[in-house]
């Protein structure tokens, strides 16, 4: 088990070495192949997760088939707290965008460490509101951004959390399909589509299988505002 990457999520932020290896051996691990869901939405949530490698993508449907993308997560990040503080049914689907490796840990026992460790639950919170944070940023970009405003912005946020620095740019394997990123962004993957060949054409940044190489950061900001 890979402690470094586990011990990036909010859930060890406030644990000494001892603290977090104790809840990392109560931890389990789950392997899940891509395209595998891991809860739907609309089940009872128990459990929390915490990304050791791969990605995964929280989204919801609607009544007519419809899927949105809420978020892309990927190595030390952590999701399904939600219900631990608001018990109730899942309110989204978590399925691996790739071959992924995670650490779950139920609910029952983290409320131990809770009730010992105020400063966790102090961690975990803080963790929630800066996905609210996000949420609001997002409602907002819906409104206010034109799409291709939006994807310039997700795929900035996606090279921040998964880019790598080549001698060409930043490579951004985001592992995503152009629907799962027209999902992502809330248009349909046509005018997805359209804004990233004009992104290219411009010479702002290169389309591969699955990834983008970022060319031009500084035009993609400004894209983004």
């Amino acid at each position: 088990m890979d402690d470094k990457v586990v011990r990036q999520a909010p859930l060890f932020a406030a644990l000494d070495d001892e603290q977090a290896a104790a809840l990392l051996s109560s931890m389990t691990r789950v392997e899940l192949h891509r395209g595998e869901t891991l809860f739907t939405e609309g089940e009872p949530g128990d459990r929390l997760y915490v990304i050791m490698s791969g990605k995964i993508k929280l989204g919801r449907t609607s009544p007519d088939g419809r899927e949105n993308l809420l978020a892309v997560l990927g190595p030390g990040e952590m999701f399904g707290e939600l219900s631990l503080f608001d018990p109730g049914p899942r309110t989204a689907t978590a399925t691996a965008v790739s071959d992924a490796t995670l650490v779950g840990l139920g609910h029952d026992d983290l409320r131990g460490w809770l009730s010992t460790r105020p400063d966790v639950a102090q961690h975990l919170l803080r963790a929630l509101a800066r996905r609210l944070r996000r949420t609001n940023d997002a409602l907002g970009d819906l409104v206010f951004s034109d799409v291709p405003g939006r994807v310039a912005k997700a795929l900035l946020d996606l090279s921040e959390r998964f880019g790598r620095q080549t001698d060409e740019g930043v490579l951004v394997a985001h592992e995503l399909t152009q629907e799962e990123l027209a999902q992502l962004v809330g248009a349909s993957r046509e005018t997805v589509n359209k804004a990233l060949a004009e992104f290219a054409s411009r010479g702002w940044l290169r389309l591969e299988a699955r990834a983008v190489v970022l060319l031009d950061v500084e035009r993609m900001q400004r894209r983004a505002r």
